[in-house]
């Protein structure tokens, strides 16, 4: 089975969990979240390689 994983999906979900359990952070929380969607977008997802 093959599984793939978008990037901006996975940053979603994982900031979503993060402002349930610290709400207090969803300025800070959000503010990454538009960055970093901004630079995927820029820079397309291909320049973004982890090993």
């Amino acid at each position: 089975m093959n599984l793939h994983l978008s990037l901006t999906p996975l940053i979603s979900l994982i900031a979503g969990i993060l402002i349930l359990i610290m709400p207090k952070l969803l300025n800070f929380i959000v503010a990454i979240y538009l960055i970093l969607v901004g630079l995927i977008g820029i820079f397309g997802v291909s320049s973004f390689r982890f090993h």
